[in-house]
């Protein structure tokens, strides 16, 4: 299992998910352009020491990233989705894949995906921020697929 980040604009959140990987043995990759310089103190921070224990792929674009997938699914975790990630059957190949805190995925992205999971709230809240949704249905998905270490 991995977990792909979509053009991530904040270097702390980045660095959270990067600590998270390493912690859970999941592999990051990083879909660039990202909003912020690659060596960030920021970054740093968040992920304090675990950065050098996760494995991380940097990919030029999507396009790049997605000729790199087959055979996983490419799981989106976004607010349009239809389907509650709880209701979701994971598989231990999949990647989920999160969008920039700003404003999420492109059109093109969103249905280049394979599924498309949301994660349920309380009505008229607009989202989680990105690191704990993605930690939330990581979480599930591991313990779906038994991964947990």
């Amino acid at each position: 299992m991995r977990l792909a980040l979509y053009q991530p604009e904040i270097p702390q959140n980045t660095g959270t998910l990067m600590r998270l990987g390493a912690c859970m043995d999941v592999g990051i990759d990083i879909i660039e352009p990202s909003g912020f310089i690659w060596d960030d103190a920021r970054l740093k921070r968040a992920g304090m020491d675990y950065i050098e224990l996760v494995n991380v792929t940097r990919h030029p674009s999507f396009e790049e990233f997605s000729s790199t997938i087959a055979p996983s699914r490419l799981i989106l975790l976004d607010t349009k989705a239809t389907t509650d990630y709880l209701d979701f059957e994971f598989h231990g190949g999949d990647i989920l894949m999160v969008g920039r805190e700003s404003d999420g995925v492109p059109d093109k992205v969103f249905n280049a995906c394979t599924h498309k999971l949301k994660i349920s709230m309380l009505s008229g809240v607009r989202s989680l921020n990105v690191a704990i949704a993605a930690s939330m249905v990581l979480g599930e998905a591991l313990r779906q697929t038994r991964s947990i270490l």
